[in-house]
């Protein structure tokens, strides 16, 4: 059992860091594409951007949380 954490615990923080970055680029280039097209607007934009990608790194740093929780489970 602790052979099974030991792989897939930093297997998961690895696909969990890895969607935060695909989600954070998207969100990012769709507010820049978004800020481009209505330049008067990019403060609320920006504003909108920035909680979400607080939030998006939120989910990213949870699953690092359950990573070092698992990491003291196994001895």
């Amino acid at each position: 059992m602790p052979t099974a954490l030991a792989i897939s615990a930093p297997l998961a923080i690895g696909l969990a860091a890895f969607g935060s970055g695909i989600g954070l680029g998207r969100a990012v280039g769709s507010a820049m594409e978004a800020i481009g097209r209505q330049p008067e607007a990019s403060g609320k934009i920006m504003t909108s951007m920035i909680i979400g990608a607080a939030l998006i790194e939120a989910l990213t740093i949870y699953a690092l949380i359950v990573f070092f929780i698992s990491l003291g489970k196994m001895g």
